[in-house]
């Protein structure tokens, strides 16, 4: 994608000229190419291969790249620990042919390999395979993306400017895609990184972001009812971002073809961008579902009477539903208890809809399909857990359960004196609502809600919506591996339920969902009724 005007424009207008690109693919070259030639990397390559046991060693690498580009050195440590956590594989590349810990790519769609080795002078196989080379790419295409936006210096010292060079760097082909990309990035700076990799460790500190998203601040997040981002029509919890149409055949199963298999896919890459790539007419591969490692959120790209191309064997293919995983197949970490539920309540509802055996003849790895040359979901995916979630042995509670909770409600909504109580919107759920100005400290109005097993919920969100009501409302939702954190926009969307996501939760009567006072958005905040319910 290529942003016309490289003059300084109101913050305002970024958004959109990148939505322009976008749509419209616009080609180009970076705009600082050449400008960057002769880097020298012997310091810090040798500080990496000859000292690896020396903690820091990749850091290092950060903070020379990021100083030597102008570029925020946690921005560029947070997009690549989002692409890769910060493994570069030993330069084998990932399914959309991205390389190293920053995943510069080399695909007919998006060429960030490229355009760093015209802007470094670096050869293409030493930023494909050496990380201190690699993470200096990265920065020098990210500052021209942000040369090329026409970000003053003034608006590279702020990291939150930074939004719409991160969205071009990762290549989405619409723009829900392209907010779940960039805010995956922004989430990741709010909650902090501490990496253990094998150059040492890599930490960022947590911090409060309010990214400048421009016209995607109207763009519905990926799986909101906003009206933008969809829901899945064949399973509910799931975002819908359909693939591109060379990628899968239409088709009419079961009438077509039977279903008779689940099989299971690790992406190689990650979560947004796998939906991306399914999006890429140059890619030929889908699948119908990709999971998330954080939360196990879903998204649907094929529907099911389709027939995805993820097996590699044209009759599989006809005859099963693709499920992707995000993450690499070397690296475990990955495979979250959050991931491993909600993918399971997936094959659960695939198993009961089609009248597929629960066993592992009809549930199977990409490595289990003839004559596949994929290893996924390779050695660390654990079958025994897996299929114990899938045939029941944990108990879930039943599909279906569901629960309310309305800031009214008795011993289930607990508020500090600073919220205040209002009737004003005939949009409210119940009698009234909560509202509280902003403020830099969390101060959260609670929902206890009684979790009869620990499993993965949806968690909706009602709320009255009005100009004057915050922009990036926080809304806190606790699972067993920490705190997860939702920004909702409160001036669109109200009067309706909003799904906030897919969470695992835990057992037992506590607080579950929180919203903040603390958040960068402007206007009042609103707390009004929240549901919860098992899928």
């Amino acid at each position: 994608m290529t942003v016309r005007n490289p003059q300084p424009r109101p913050r305002h207008l970024l958004g959109a000229t990148l939505i322009v690109s976008l749509a419209i693919g616009l080609p180009g070259q970076p705009a600082l190419a050449g400008q960057f030639n002769s880097v020298d990397l012997s310091a810090g390559a040798n500080a990496v291969t000859g000292a690896s046991a020396e903690a820091g060693a990749l850091a290092r690498a950060f903070d020379t790249a990021a100083a030597r580009y102008g570029v925020p050195r946690d921005l560029l440590v947070a997009l690549g620990y989002s692409e890769t956590r910060l493994d570069g594989h030993a330069g084998a590349p990932s399914a959309s042919a991205g390389y190293g810990v920053m995943h510069l790519t080399s695909n007919p769609k998006q060429r960030t390999l490229d355009e760093a080795a015209a802007l470094t002078g670096l050869h293409r196989d030493t930023l494909r395979t050496d990380s201190v080379a690699n993470v200096t790419g990265a920065a020098a295409v990210l500052r021209s993306y942000a040369d090329a936006a026409g970000l003053t210096a003034a608006q590279r010292g702020d990291i939150n400017h930074w939004y719409g060079p991160v969205i071009r760097y990762g290549g989405a082909s619409t723009p829900a895609v392209a907010r779940l990309y960039a805010d995956t990035v922004y989430e990741m700076l709010g909650t902090g990184i501490n990496a253990g990799t094998a150059d040492g460790p890599v930490q960022v500190a947590p911090r409060k972001v309010a990214p400048d998203r421009g016209a995607l601040a109207g763009v519905a997040p990926l799986g909101s009812s906003g009206g933008v981002g969809i829901m899945s029509t064949d399973y509910g919890p799931a975002a819908w971002a359909p693939a591109h149409s060379a990628n899968y055949t239409v088709s009419s199963r079961e009438s077509s073809y039977p279903i008779n298999y689940v099989v299971i896919h690790v992406t190689q890459g990650s979560y947004a961008g796998t939906v991306s790539w399914f999006q890429n007419p140059a890619s030929g591969v889908s699948a119908h579902y990709t999971v998330r490692s954080s939360d196990g959120a879903v998204t649907q790209s094929v529907r099911e009477k389709d027939i995805g191309h993820h097996a590699g064997n044209w009759t599989y293919n006809t005859q099963s539903i693709g499920i992707e995983h995000e993450g690499y197949v070397t690296q475990p970490s990955w495979f979250t208890d959050a991931m491993y539920r909600s993918s399971a309540a997936l094959t659960r509802h695939l198993t009961t809809r089609y009248g597929i055996p629960r066993d592992r003849s009809r549930i199977i790895g990409h490595n289990q399909v003839p004559g596949a040359t994929h290893t996924d979901p390779g050695q660390h995916w654990n079958w025994t857990y897996y299929m114990q979630l899938v045939t029941g042995g944990t108990t879930p509670p039943p599909t279906g359960w569901t629960t309310t909770v309305d800031n009214s409600t008795s011993g289930r909504f607990t508020a500090s004196a600073s919220w205040g109580t209002s009737t004003y919107s005939s949009q409210k759920n119940g009698v009234d609502y909560r509202y509280a100005s902003t403020v830099e400290s969390s101060d959260p109005a609670w929902y206890k809600v009684n979790i009869p097993e620990t499993a993965s919920y949806r968690v909706e969100a009602w709320y009255p919506d009005d100009p004057g009501y915050n922009s990036s409302a926080p809304y806190i939702i606790v699972t067993p591996s920490g705190n997860q954190t939702v920004y909702v926009d409160q001036r669109s969307g109200g009067g309706a339920w909003r799904n906030l996501g897919t969470f695992t939760l835990a057992a037992g009567d506590a607080n579950k969902v929180g919203v903040s006072r603390w958040t960068g958005g402007t206007g009042l905040v609103i707390a009004d009724a929240i549901r919860i319910s098992r899928v």
